[in-house]
């Protein structure tokens, strides 16, 4: 039996100021799995990852949730099926860890009436499932770098989404903070079967807890597959400019490595 794709993104192309910032892009989402996407700096991951979640039109090509065309669907439809946590979360700071969580109950809202009994279910649910049960009464802007990442997860929860997308959600955080956000990714996956589509900048722990890799360079995708058809010597040297060893982790047997030379053609490009 073949997989079931719930994202199928055609043959897209964005441009700012006419110059291209992906380029060609033909990509399939698993359903039920979790995919990563990696790449240099400038590659366009975010740049997809926007348009994926409909912040940016594409010039060219299309987008498919459930064989359905994104930028024909309502607003409120699209956000009950699909969840975006960005980079940078900076409004509502003010806010309670339970206020903003309620949020995420917006789109399943003819018009808002504040909490009825199933909306106060799930946002209980969300607040449970991050760990947030002691902090749901303190302010945002009080919580630490970890536990406000738990809240903005917390909220895009409350949506019940089918498809989580996530655009570094490690960034700015401490080692022990990001494998708690990503054994929280890893969990929220495994029982609640929510599809988990997120860029990361740690090519290891993008191996260690993903499915699948998506490799974006120069604007298009190299390579997609399981983490063994990424980690190879090739593929680092080819986009990353790394020389690496690479060896299979014995608890998980997926492979991992480090750098150890920068290409010579590659060394003092970066100004």
């Amino acid at each position: 039996m073949g997989k079931e794709f719930i994202l199928d993104i055609e043959d897209v192309n964005v441009s700012y100021k006419d110059k291209n910032v992906i380029e060609e892009i033909n990509l399939q989402i698993p359903k039920g799995k979790i995919v990563a996407v990696v790449g240099p700096n400038g590659c366009g991951k975010t740049t997809l990852i926007r348009t994926i979640s409909r912040s940016i039109k594409p010039n060219k090509g299309k987008i498919l949730l459930n064989g359905e065309n994104i930028f024909k669907m309502k607003i409120k439809y699209l956000a009950r099926k699909m969840a975006v946590l960005s980079q940078n979360n900076t409004n509502s700071n003010d806010v309670t860890v339970k206020n903003l969580v309620q949020y995420g109950r917006f789109s399943h809202k003819s018009w808002w009436k504040g909490s009825e009994i199933e909306d106060s279910k799930i946002i209980n649910w969300a607040i449970k499932m991050t760990k947030l049960d002691a902090l749901s009464h303190r302010k945002i802007n009080t919580l630490s770098g970890g536990e406000r990442q738990r809240a903005w997860i917390a909220m895009a929860l409350a949506q019940k989404p089918e498809i989580l997308l996530l655009d570094e959600p490690t960034t700015y955080l401490d080692i022990a903070h990001q494998l708690e956000i990503l054994e929280l990714i890893s969990k929220l996956n495994k029982e609640e079967g929510i599809t988990i589509l997120m860029v990361l900048h740690d090519i290891n722990h993008a191996v260690r807890f993903s499915d699948e890799l998506i490799v974006l360079k120069d604007r298009r995708v190299v390579r997609q597959g399981d983490p063994w058809m990424i980690i190879e010597s090739e593929v680092l040297q080819e986009v990353f400019h790394v020389e690496a060893e690479i060896i299979m982790d014995r608890e998980n047997h997926r492979p991992i490595f480090y750098a150890t030379k920068v290409q010579n053609e590659h060394k003092g490009d970066e100004k």
